[in-house]
């Protein structure tokens, strides 16, 4: 093996450069060159691609926040939206075009850093004969048949340190502060940071809340001198009978969520102060949970899945993606991941939610935290 590629795709996660760092870093030494995709799958469409030197471009990036080589989380190369010249919007498989840049640079492994979209993406191109190795990114921990993704423990230590900030004025005000954070299906940062924080509530999209089993544990609280309550809840959180709380809508083709949501902590701040009567306030801590330095967590994480990745690679052992599985690093079909479906370009079928025997449930529930049900 003489060449290879990486691209970062979807959402931006802290993470992605160490994951870079160690990818170079381990090809160097095995005497392989490593090059990068601009701009993640619009970046192979393109044929946009720059080599990556651990002593040049990919130097000093370990703590660093983003990806040094850009990411699109708009990018369906096999259902890709697009304009004719007359004017209408068509849907168009650029997916040929890709392996052959792939093929005609020379790069004998892809390796796709990113989530379930990224990965179906990774499987598809796998089928057409590129040798490809999936990294699992996303934040939101909700990536098939791996324990934990970089990005995530880095998500939860900043939510946490949210609910610490939000207690203080919540206690001094009297107040009920709801803290929104990311996680669309899956409500791992939601469970973890409401027990890291010491919140009261913890509402997640796989437990459709009864507002009435969170307002009965506020006044509970009160009950016993406690006049301020802190609750998390998921983006995609929802109430019994009720929907997510959408803020937008797109069309930009099959195998990409064309769903922002927002809205939930507003909504639920806002029925729990006309209910209780108890001014009531609403924190969203969005892109911050993504953004910025990792945690030194992540980097070890990121550190140690690019290098089995490249090991992974130099072993011939492809269209796999990179796991962490009970403590240790393996790995497992791409099909185990995001499905089996034949389907080419459409969504992944698969995410990793939060199941009700999960030892998270388990100790949430023990030490008195709500779950709305």
């Amino acid at each position: 093996m003489k060449k290879i590629a990486i691209l970062t795709n979807g959402g931006d996660a802290p993470g992605l450069n160490a994951v870079i760092r160690a990818i170079v870093k381990t090809a160097e030494n095995n005497g392989i060159e490593c090059y990068g995709y601009i701009e993640g799958y619009r970046g192979l469409l393109d044929n946009n691609y720059v080599k990556l030197d651990s002593s040049g471009n990919a130097s000093g990036i370990l703590n660093k926040g983003g990806t040094i080589i850009g990411t699109s989380n708009n990018t369906n190369v096999f259902n890709l939206k697009t304009v004719n010249e007359n004017g209408e919007v068509e849907y168009k498989d650029f997916s040929d075009k890709c392996v052959q840049n792939i093929k005609d640079a020379g790069f004998e492994c892809l390796f796709t850093l990113g989530g379930d979209g990224t990965q179906k993406s990774s499987r598809d191109f796998s089928r057409k004969g590129v040798n490809c190795i999936g990294i699992p990114k996303t934040i939101d921990n909700d990536v098939a048949a791996t324990d934990i993704t970089f990005g995530y423990n880095t998500a939860v230590s900043v939510a946490t340190e949210a609910l610490d900030r939000l207690h203080t004025t919540a206690e001094a005000h009297h107040r009920i502060m709801v803290l929104e954070v990311m996680g669309r299906y899956a409500g791992w940062i939601t469970l973890e940071s409401a027990i890291a924080g010491g919140a009261d509530c913890a509402l997640i999209p796989e437990i459709p809340y009864d507002i009435n089993k969170v307002i009965d544990k506020i006044n509970r609280r009160k009950a016993k001198g406690k006049q301020f309550s802190v609750i998390v809840v998921s983006e995609g959180a929802r109430e019994k009978d009720g929907e997510m709380s959408i803020k937008r809508t797109f069309d930009e083709g099959k195998g990409l969520d064309n769903v922002r949501l927002g809205g939930a902590g507003e909504k639920l701040a806002g029925r729990l102060e006309e209910m209780t009567g108890i001014a009531s306030r609403a924190t969203v801590l969005g892109y911050v949970q993504r953004g910025g330095t990792p945690s030194a967590y992540d980097r070890v994480l990121s550190t140690k899945y690019g290098v089995k990745a490249v090991e992974l690679a130099m072993k011939g052992i492809f269209n796999v993606l990179v796991s962490y599985k009970h403590g240790e690093m393996t790995y497992v079909p791409l099909d185990d991941v995001v499905g089996k479906d034949s389907v080419v370009g459409a969504a992944s079928s698969k995410n990793r939610t939060i199941e009700m025997d999960d030892p998270l449930i388990h100790v949430a529930r023990q030490i008195g935290i709500c779950l709305g049900d």
